[in-house]
């Protein structure tokens, strides 16, 4: 089981428990914030998506002759 938590490094306590934590090398992954907001490589946005359905139902339509 995975569990996602959010920890704020400003406190003195919350970067003892962090410094705990990073002692254990099996089962412990973090995940830089900073890099959060950033697009993972081959996704794209809405109107690319919407943009790329369109054309791909329309070259199917007209493959199959749909109307």
């Amino acid at each position: 089981m995975i569990h996602t938590i959010y920890l704020n490094d400003e406190y003195t306590d919350v970067r003892n428990l962090l410094t705990e934590i990073r002692r254990f090398k099996h089962g412990v992954h973090f995940v830089n914030s900073s890099n959060r907001n950033a697009v993972p490589e081959g996704y794209m946005s809405g109107k690319d998506f919407r943009e790329s359905a369109f054309e791909k139902v329309n070259k199917f339509c007209d493959k199959h002759g749909i109307l």
